[in-house]
């Protein structure tokens, strides 16, 4: 009887910090999301806020807002460099060719691996995903040796000959967009969103007379398009914004890419970080503007991806 009468103040006591805990919950959250917003986008306020400052005024406060206020950074942009249109005319034809041939690739691919048996399929899929845990840096001198100069000399040691190696793609656009057409993570993404398609749908339209590929493209290929719209956002996103492969493959100024382009900005002993933010929210804004416009189904392609057919 004495257990349980010390026991009542300490039930009185939690029952105490779970309704205080009750209420404060909510508005504790929502100010750590809102934290967390302002923090995420406190990189591209300061963005802003520099391109609009002169060059001159770039490290002297206030560093809230603009002071003075001035758009000659973007009229340097534009009219320093007359390459800078086509910078990012190549910059969006590289995204938008990568982004379309990943897509159709990645969703074929995915559907073979998550259909069809054929040999070596778990192998192969195994392989895909050690792929994945590679770092790109490691994947970049085989990249370089498929869209290289195309063969490899022989010396006078060991005699003459030729080895091919590539397509002869350096300082080409094609260079850029070959090596990057497919993806291991956009494979698996789509085979793990087949995994859990019905199959009743395929099924209805081979008895109606439509074969694999047919079903493919008039069935599966229209109910995948939140998967797919996924599936371009990221590529979009990670072709547009490319720095390291460009740097290896293209040499000529006409045909750099806009990240490429910005770095004409930077000299050996000084930086015009004003003139460069003015320049990277031309390569912020498009991302920004897609992100907004489809992000209902990017979520539900994230949420949707790695289910699993039980």
């Amino acid at each position: 009887m004495s257990a349980l009468t010390s026991n009542q103040p300490r039930n009185i006591r939690n029952e105490r910090l779970l309704t205080i805990w009750g209420r404060l919950k909510t508005p504790f959250f929502y100010t750590l999301l809102v934290f967390w917003g302002l923090v995420c986008l406190s990189p591209l306020y300061f963005t802003l806020v520099y391109s609009l400052k002169p060059v001159a005024n770039a490290y002297i406060p206030p560093i809230w807002w603009p002071t003075p206020f001035t758009f000659d950074n973007y009229r340097t942009v534009f009219e320093s460099f007359d390459l800078f249109p086509r910078w990012l005319y190549n910059s969006a034809f590289i995204a938008v060719t990568v982004t379309i041939l990943r897509v159709l690739f990645c969703a074929m691919a995915g559907y073979a691996f998550a259909r069809i048996e054929f040999p070596l399929k778990n192998f192969l899929f195994t392989a895909l995903l050690v792929s994945m845990m590679m770092p790109s840096v490691v994947t970049l001198i085989p990249k370089f040796l498929i869209i290289g100069p195309g063969f490899i000399k022989g010396g006078i040691d060991v005699g003459p000959f030729h080895i091919p190696t590539g397509f002869n793609l350096i300082d080409r656009l094609g260079g850029v967009i070959l090596p990057t057409a497919i993806e291991a993570f956009g494979v698996f993404m789509m085979t793990q969103f087949y995994k859990s398609f019905p199959r009743e749908l395929e099924e209805a339209a081979m008895m109606d007379g439509s074969g694999r590929w047919s079903a493919f493209f008039r069935v599966v290929l229209p109910v995948s398009q939140t998967q797919l719209i996924t599936l371009a956002l990221l590529t979009f996103q990670g072709e547009w914004n490319r720095f390291m492969e460009p740097l290896v493959i293209l040499r000529s100024p006409e045909n750099f890419t806009l990240p490429l382009g910005l770095q004409w900005f930077r000299g050996e002993y000084y930086t015009l970080y004003s003139v460069i933010l003015a320049g990277s929210l031309f390569n912020t804004i498009p991302i920004l503007i897609l992100f907004f416009l489809f992000q209902r189904y990017f979520i539900r392609g994230i949420a949707t991806s790695g289910s699993k057919e039980g």
